[in-house]
């Protein structure tokens, strides 16, 4: 007779887990994903200056012809 009593202390903690986790360390999970730390603007930056020239000749006009379409 014990058992919807354990069942529904069982289904309450799986919602506890479920929706109320919230204690997330978003510290230690970049770590585990090897996240690096830095800015990222440089790397952005670089990549934006070896890329300028082919942003001139194509991106605008391929952008045009994609929202038009």
């Amino acid at each position: 007779m014990g058992r919807g009593r354990a069942k529904a202390k069982q289904v309450k903690v799986a919602r506890q887990l479920k929706y109320n986790s919230g204690g997330t360390d978003l510290d230690r999970l970049k770590n585990e994903l090897g996240v690096n730390d830095s800015d990222g603007d440089d790397s952005y930056d670089e990549l934006a200056e070896k890329y300028a020239d082919y942003a001139d000749d194509y991106g605008s006009e391929d952008r045009k012809n994609e929202s038009s379409g």
